[in-house]
C-alpha cells in the first residue's frame, strides 16, 4: 500500500510571495527526491491548478480545488474544507486546510509552515487587517494542526512567547535552503546590464519599515563605502521613501538603486556581483536573502540578533547598531576574503533534499 503525502501548493498557481512560490516549489520536489519506498507526493492546488512550468516533476496526482486561491484562503479560515478528503497533509506555508480531525484513528495529518512572526513582532508595520486574520490563523494551527514547522530555534523561542502552550508543544524546527539550483548564472553580467545596475556594489534587501534596518545600514555605509548601493526586496511603491533613507543617512542618492522582487536568475546575478551583503533586518524571520547570499560566498556583515547568530554562525561579521560601520569596514577589507571562505562552507548546511528528509521523518513520527 502507497502511502501519499500531499503538499499543498498554492504559491505555485497564485504566488504572493516569491519566496514562498520558491520555497514551494523547492520542498515539493525534494520531497518527490527523498520519498521512502512506498511513499510518493501529491498536490492540492487551487483552481486552475498546477500551470505547466509550476517546477515540480515526479507528483503521483493534484487535487484540484474549484476555489481560486483568495476564496480557498478565506474559506480554510473559517474551517470550511469540502474536497480536501483524508491523510497526510503538508503545508509549506501557513495555509492549510486547517479541521477538526481524528490523527490516530483516521490517519490524517496536517502540518502547516511559519516562516516569520511580523503580527506580532511588528504589529504596526502592516494593515490592520493583515495582522488580525495571521493571529486568528495561528489560533485555528493551534487548534487543528499535528504540527507546526518553523525554520529557525530562535522563532521556535520567539514564538513561545507569544503563542499558547498547546501550539509551542506543536513546534519543530526544519529550516529553509537557497532555491533550488541557485546559482550565478552564466549571463549574470547581461543581467545586471537589464536591471540598469553597477557592476560591483554593495546589497542589502528591504523596505522603509524599521525593522528593515535599512537606515542604519546606510548610516555605516556613508561612512565606510563610497560606491553604489543595491536594495533588493523593496515593497513596490516602497522606492522613493527607500532613496529618502539613504540620502538622510548621508548616502547620495544617484548611488542608491531599488529594486523589487526578483527571480531567483536575476536575484544570483545581482548578489554574485555584491562586494559584501548586509543584513540588516531585527526581526526573527528566514533571512531569505542572506541564505542566498552565503550561496554565492558573498561577505555578510549581519545585524546581531539570534536568527542571524543560528543561521550565519562564523560565516558574518556581526555587529550592534553602533557598531555596524566598523564591521562594514571589515567585511570590505581585512576580513573580506576571509568572509567568503566562511560563507560557502555556511552554505553547505542548507539544502532541501536535508529538509525534505526531516519533513518525512516528521510525518512519520506523527
Amino acid at each position: 500500500m502507497t502511502v501519499t503525502l500531499r503538499v499543498v501548493l498554492d504559491q505555485l498557481v497564485a504566488p504572493t510571495s516569491r519566496d514562498l512560490a520558491e520555497a514551494s516549489a523547492s520542498l515539493a520536489q525534494a520531497l518527490v527526491d527523498t520519498a521512502p519506498r512506498g511513499c510518493d507526493v501529491a498536490a492540492i492546488t487551487p483552481a486552475p491548478g498546477l500551470p505547466d512550468d509550476a517546477g515540480v516533476t515526479g507528483l503521483s496526482a493534484e487535487t484540484r480545488l474549484s476555489m481560486r486561491r483568495r476564496e480557498l484562503a478565506a474559506s480554510w479560515q473559517l474551517g470550511v474544507a469540502p474536497g480536501i478528503g483524508r491523510g497526510l497533509i503538508h503545508s509549506p506555508t501557513a495555509l492549510a486546510p486547517l479541521v477538526r480531525h481524528d490523527r490516530v484513528n483516521e490517519t490524517h495529518q496536517i502540518v502547516v509552515t511559519l516562516w516569520d512572526l511580523r503580527a506580532w513582532e511588528t504589529p504596526d508595520e502592516l494593515p490592520r487587517a493583515e495582522v488580525l486574520g495571521t493571529r486568528a490563523l495561528l489560533s485555528r494551527i493551534g487548534k487543528h494542526a499535528d504540527a507546526v514547522v518553523v525554520p529557525s530555534h530562535a522563532m521556535a523561542e520567539r514564538l513561545a512567547e507569544v503563542a499558547k502552550a498547546k501550539l509551542v508543544a506543536k513546534v519543530r524546527v526544519i529550516g529553509g535552503a537557497p532555491a533550488a539550483g541557485f546559482r550565478a548564472p552564466s549571463d549574470a553580467v547581461g543581467r545586471l546590464r537589464a536591471l540598469d545596475l553597477p557592476s560591483s556594489f554593495v546589497a542589502l534587501a528591504g523596505g522603509a519599515a524599521a525593522s528593515d534596518g535599512l537606515a542604519d545600514a546606510f548610516a555605516a555605509l556613508a561612512s565606510e563605502w563610497d560606491g553604489d548601493v543595491v536594495v533588493l526586496d523593496v515593497p513596490e511603491g516602497e522606492e522613493p521613501a527607500v532613496v529618502e533613507l539613504a540620502s538622510a543617512a548621508g548616502v547620495p542618492e544617484a548611488r542608491v538603486h531599488a529594486r523589487g522582487a526578483l527571480d531567483q536568475w536575476d536575484r544570483a546575478a545581482v548578489l554574485s556581483h555584491a562586494v559584501a551583503f548586509i543584513a540588516a533586518s531585527t526581526r526573527t524571520d528566514w533571512p531569505w536573502r542572506a541564505v542566498d547570499a552565503l550561496a554565492l560566498s558573498v561577505p555578510i556583515v549581519a545585524r546581531d540578533t539570534a536568527v542571524h547568530r543560528e543561521v550565519l554562525a562564523d560565516a558574518a561579521a556581526f555587529a550592534t547598531e553602533s557598531g555596524l560601520g566598523a564591521a562594514v569596514a571589515r567585511a570590505l577589507g581585512e576580513d573580506a576574503e576571509r568572509l567568503r571562505v566562511l560563507a560557502g562552507d555556511r552554505a553547505k548546511g542548507f539544502a532541501w533534499a536535508a529538509s525534505a528528509d526531516r519533513v518525512w521523518a516528521l510525518h512519520a513520527e506523527l
